[in-house]
């Protein structure tokens, strides 16, 4: 995914609890498929955490053992 096309508005931002949050968007969030809140909720992490393909990778672990 390219981060470039997405942007955070960090001054349009509140915390509310789930008995106080807006009807219409959990209306547009029940409204989405599964896989459409799950591309939304990575889109989000990649914002917070960042990514770079290049760089992002598993971690190799390398272990010498000696035989007798």
């Amino acid at each position: 995914m390219d981060n470039d096309k997405f942007r955070l508005n960090r001054s349009a931002f509140s915390v509310v609890s789930m008995e106080e949050q807006d009807h219409e968007e959990k209306t547009f969030w029940h409204d989405k498929s599964t896989a459409q809140r799950l591309e939304a909720l990575e889109i989000t992490r990649q914002m917070i955490y960042g990514y770079d393909p290049a760089t992002t990778r598993l971690q190799r672990i390398l272990e010498v053992v000696t035989r007798s």
